[in-house]
């Protein structure tokens, strides 16, 4: 499948010229290995994968025996593996590196030799207690990798005009007009099937949603079977916190309650479980801050945050029991923008996901004083604007998933932070629009923000 991340991979190859390895990461099953592989078929004379999680004995054997003499590592390892290297023309790909951390930590003095090229894939990397005892490389650079984009789930199926048409209408803050009714049947689509690129294999084959669900219920089991593996000692705490997700989001109020899991319970003691699950790149975390002001990260509220899915597709399939999530009715349901349970969940966890894939880190505003109504107000998500001047840098968001929709908290957050605030956004199922100073823009047009 098509994927961005190749423009990425080819950026670092014509600009670091072997100077620096490069580890991507991401989540299971989001497609590291198969692009990885694609671009060293395109992009080199030749290139060399060794798989950590299924190396064969005298593969393994090099590496034991050679990793440190580089001289005859090079020699065995091209023999071993009936594959001529060329210098400055070959890469070496070490997949799944977690397995074989020492082959990690030997990317300084390989990337020294300077003769290839090398790319690392993992996942859990950060997190894997095997990397406790190594020396990370500062010759790495990490590179993370998410699920597709809509622009990549439309390529799947073929479309190549939609998203440059909506490209063109940001940029000139025209409406899609006539366009706009099929392009969120497509986006609709989109955030049912996800972006896990199995997912999306399985809908461009057989545009079946039920045979979509088994996929994507196969990686939820493959997440929990990870949770047991490596969350070592806390594993039922980072269970408890994964399978607590939906219901949290659900919620009208969608701050994290450590309640629901256990009666109680302290962040501190459940700090390190939500970590874990960031770090394996199965959530995406959202915090609370006391200002909208440049260096957001500085003013984060202690316990206060959201915690999303990292693929709405996922979520959907995690948050419906199997009997409800393959009938018919609901994937019509979601179609037609019918569910009745807070389809806002859905939605707000798809513009988490969107601006974390276009590079933004996810804040946003609480204020629920019971004194002073002026002052009650929540903002979904705050970004700043690419460009920081003295004032006016950030941008808030309002997600809306209904048609029927009040912007009150908006509003106030505007007069009570006017000085900081650049152009507001809400965020809905329809058209793009300029009103009063705030900009409405369809969902599929977040990445562009």
């Amino acid at each position: 499948m098509k994927r961005k991340f190749y423009q990425q991979l080819l950026q670092w190859k014509r600009q670091e010229q072997g100077r620096v390895a490069l580890l991507v990461e991401g989540a299971r099953r989001v497609g590291k290995s198969y692009i990885v592989e694609e671009f060293a078929k395109h992009e080199y004379r030749s290139y060399i994968l060794i798989n950590f999680a299924h190396i064969t004995k005298p593969l393994k054997r090099v590496f034991d025996d050679y990793l440190e003499d580089t001289q005859n590592f090079f020699l065995y390892l091209q023999n071993v593996t009936n594959t001529p290297l060329y210098e400055r023309e070959s890469l070496i790909i070490f997949d799944e590196v977690q397995k074989y951390p020492r082959a990690r930590q030997a990317i300084k003095h390989l990337v020294a030799d300077g003769r290839y090229d090398y790319i690392e894939t993992g996942s859990l990397v950060s997190i894997n207690s095997t990397a406790e005892d190594i020396l990370i490389p500062s010759e790495e650079r990490t590179l993370p990798m998410y699920p597709m984009d809509f622009e990549e789930f439309l390529w799947a199926l073929g479309d190549e005009m939609t998203m440059p048409f909506i490209r063109d209408c940001f940029a000139k803050k025209r409406p899609l007009g006539p366009v706009h009714r099929k392009t969120m049947d497509l986006f609709r689509q989109y955030l049912i099937v996800g972006g896990m690129p199995q997912a999306v294999q399985k809908f461009v084959d057989t545009r079946n949603f039920q045979e979509v669900d088994k996929q994507k219920r196969d990686i939820l089991s493959l997440y929990r079977r990870s949770i047991g593996k490596y969350a070592k000692g806390y594993q039922e705490k980072v269970r408890g916190v994964f399978d607590q997700i939906p219901g949290e989001l659900q919620k009208h109020e969608k701050r994290f309650q450590l309640s629901s899991i256990e009666q109680g319970a302290r962040y501190r003691s459940y700090e390190s479980s939500f970590l874990w699950l960031q770090d394996a790149q199965i959530t995406n975390m959202c915090y609370g801050i006391s200002e909208p002001m440049v260096g957001m990260r500085l003013r984060r509220e202690g316990d206060s945050f959201k915690c999303y899915m990292a693929d709405t597709g996922l979520l959907i399939s995690h948050a419906f029991d199997e009997k409800a999530i393959q009938g018919e009715e609901l994937y019509a349901k979601l179609l037609l923008d019918k569910l009745e349970i807070n389809s806002g969940m859905l939605v707000e966890n798809i513009v988490a996901q969107m601006l974390v894939a276009s590079g933004h880190k996810l804040y946003f505003y609480s204020n629920n004083s019971r004194e002073d109504a002026s002052s009650r107000m929540e903002i979904d998500f705050l970004v700043e604007k690419p460009t920081l001047t003295n004032a006016h840098n950030i941008c808030p968001i309002e997600v809306k998933s209904s048609n029927n929709y009040t912007i009150s908290s908006l509003n106030k957050f505007r007069e009570k932070f006017a000085e900081q605030l650049s152009i507001p956004y809400v965020i809905h199922a329809q058209d793009l629009s300029e009103k009063d100073g705030i900009t409405y823009l369809p969902l599929y047009m977040v990445p562009l923000l």
